[in-house]
């Protein structure tokens, strides 16, 4: 008997949760770290890394480490030329095609990496369940998350990574769905919630009502192009643009590890900004970069930079409000989602927008996690009553004559949902119907989105305007689509099961699952090196964390031997280099020696800060 978890398969982030107890709860690991970066990289000899590891490979591998993968899943090359001019990794792929993503000198699917995600979640789960004593549980089935704007493509390119991973995927949800109900929502008698999710790579905003149980999307909006991606990439251009002014000359020669130190240096202080009045850009110093690069913003500045982005998030807010016919006023409740909402304009533009605070207590990073744990668990136990009511993001039809479409399904209709059309020939004694199935709100084919075409056969001869040809559109909970075409006066009839183009094959998935079997073993022994270079990296941020105290130097006059100071240096040194190899015993004894070294500093750091709290306080204060 296998375990379902649900799970935020995230543009910068991913991670996992299940329901303990009938508590939605995030899976962590040994550290307390719930969530594993978004990023896989491959070493020189094939081995495959995921999410901290592959995160430190950006910036001594970055041709070699992908990221942000969520934007490629489900499009085409024609889709992503804009974004592939960004990364420092190949993107190639044919015109129809599957995209594909160069590393080193292997070549992987957007789905395929994805997997790789996927697969860390599930072992770390499986290691959770373990360590609880819950020794017959594998995790065998996932409910996955989805920008509500995801079309049809992109939701079937998710199911094929869980696939890959060896997951079961029960269903495909919406994220400001799964929202929802991690704040327990639907357990309201009624009412109306917006649900404003601003992440990584991709913005939606979702309209809900619950009412009597049931819990419906009304309308939902966004852009799937949108997110904190693009506030660092104004802030990585303003700092390339000040490199460039300097006359140094880098601004026209990149190289891929400059860009991600900067990347990271941006990363930082905006994080920092949201927390702050200003922060520091500060790129260490590189062959192109002899100096550095520093740079104080102030909260005004970065304000003023990104300003039209989270603008842009506004007018799909106010067109979803439309498409439900609410107002603003009408909303009840307003649900931060993402890591991007921490940042204090957007809170600011988004309550001034409802004219009410949203909600923002649960972390917005683990939120959409513990809503799919939710779901996953309603799917596996049915402990609890509750309508899931998803919508479509696009509106579904087919070409008819001369080029126009004609929608069968339309936007924002709940699903499952069924749509049906009579047509009928155009021609004396036409035999056969071309049926184009289309997805999108423009009026001519030409300007909506193909996804797939079949052929209706062995109509007999008859006069043009005779036959009478129903077209059939079903779309199933997880928002896959079957379309069928019959003729009424003969019974002939024609189905499929529109699978979209950037989709895998089967034996595409078949063969990605053999080679996980087939590298399990390199799999676990660069998993122990992963864990030894965390724990190492963990003692490095301490010590150093130590060390930049402003009273470090009176601790070393006055209770530190010369001696002492010396070896700390040493052994954090020795640790530092060790943590560039690949030796994972190398990396342990050096973590070792470290934490020995700094075992009296440690003893220092933690009593005068004990006595800091203390001062000025009595017995009774404590």
């Amino acid at each position: 008997m296998g375990k379902a978890i649900g799970v935020d398969l995230g543009t910068t982030n991913s991670l996992a949760a299940y329901v303990k107890n009938g508590v939605p709860v995030v899976i962590r690991d040994e550290s307390g770290d719930a969530l594993v970066p978004s990023i896989v990289s491959v070493g020189d000899d094939g081995t495959i890394f995921v999410g901290r590891e592959a995160q430190r490979r950006l910036l001594t591998a970055p041709s070699r480490s992908v990221y942000s993968v969520k934007r490629f899943m489900g499009r085409g090359i024609d889709d992503v030329t804009e974004d592939a001019r960004l990364f420092p990794f190949r993107v190639s792929g044919e015109p129809g095609g599957v995209v594909r993503i160069g590393l080193g000198g292997q070549e992987f699917t957007p789905p395929e990496i994805s997997g790789f995600v996927l697969r860390e979640l599930k072992r770390r789960a499986e290691e959770h369940f373990r360590a609880q004593g819950e020794f017959d549980f594998e995790v065998d089935r996932a409910v996955i998350t989805v920008p509500a704007y995801f079309n049809d493509a992109q939701r079937t390119a998710t199911r094929d990574a869980g696939r890959v991973a060896g997951l079961e995927v029960l269903r495909i949800i919406n994220e400001p769905t799964a929202a929802s109900l991690a704040y327990g929502l639907d357990k309201r008698d009624r009412g109306t919630i917006a649900v404003y999710d601003l992440g990584g790579g991709t913005f939606d905003i979702s309209i809900l009502r619950v009412e009597d149980g049931v819990f419906q999307v009304l309308a939902t909006n966004g852009d799937t192009h949108l997110g904190g991606d693009d506030i660092d990439r104004l802030l990585m251009e303003m700092v390339i643009a000040d490199v460039g002014r300097a006359g140094s000359g880098v601004s026209t020669e990149l190289t891929p590890e400059l860009v991600q130190g900067i990347r990271k240096a941006v990363i930082q202080a905006k994080w920092d900004i949201s927390e702050d009045q200003d922060a520091e850009i500060r790129v260490e110093a590189a062959p192109q970069l002899p100096t550095g690069y520093h740079r104080r913003i102030t909260r005004a500045e970065f304000e003023r930079l990104i300003a039209p982005l989270v603008d842009r998030t506004l007018e799909p807010c106010r067109q979803a409000l439309a498409d439900a016919s609410l107002e603003p006023g009408d909303v009840n409740e307003v649900v931060l989602v993402g890591g991007s909402t921490r940042i204090p304009l957007v809170r600011a533009r988004v309550a001034a927008l409802f004219g009410r605070t949203p909600h923002s207590e649960i972390n917005p990073d683990e939120v959409v996690a513990l809503g799919a744990a939710v779901q996953a668990d309603i799917l596996v136990s049915g402990r609890r009553e509750m309508l899931l009511l998803d919508v479509t993001p696009l509106s579904l039809g087919i070409e008819t004559m001369g080029g126009a479409t004609s929608k069968i399904i339309l936007r924002n209709s709940t699903i499952p949902a069924s749509g049906r059309e009579m047509f009928t020939t155009a021609v004396d004694n036409q035999t056969a119907v071309d049926v184009h199935v289309l997805q999108g709100e423009r009026e001519l084919a030409d300007d909506c989105r193909s996804l797939a075409r079949f052929k209706l056969r062995g109509i007999p001869p008859m006069p043009a305007g005779l036959p009478r040809i129903e077209v059939r559109f079903q779309i199933d909970a997880n928002g896959i689509l079957s379309v069928s075409a019959g003729e009424l006066r003969t019974g002939i009839a024609q189905a499929i099961e529109v699978k979209p183009s950037y989709g895998l094959t089967d034996g595409e998935v078949e063969r990605m699952l053999i080679e996980s079997f087939e590298h399990a073993e390199a799999d676990f022994d660069a998993r122990l090196l992963i864990e030894a270079r965390n724990e190492a990296e963990s003692v490095i941020l301490a010590t150093e964390k130590s060390l930049r105290r402003p009273d470090f130097s009176e601790v070393t006059a006055s209770v530190l031997d010369p001696g002492e100071t010396k070896r700390i240096a040493e052994a954090l040194a020795e640790l530092k280099s060790s943590m560039e190899s690949g030796d994972r015993e190398r990396i342990q004894r050096q973590t070792h020696a470290l934490n020995h070294a700094t075992q009296h500093l440690a003893e220092v750091v933690m009593n005068r800060s004990v006595r800091e709290a203390l001062t000025g306080r009595n017995v009774k204060d404590v």
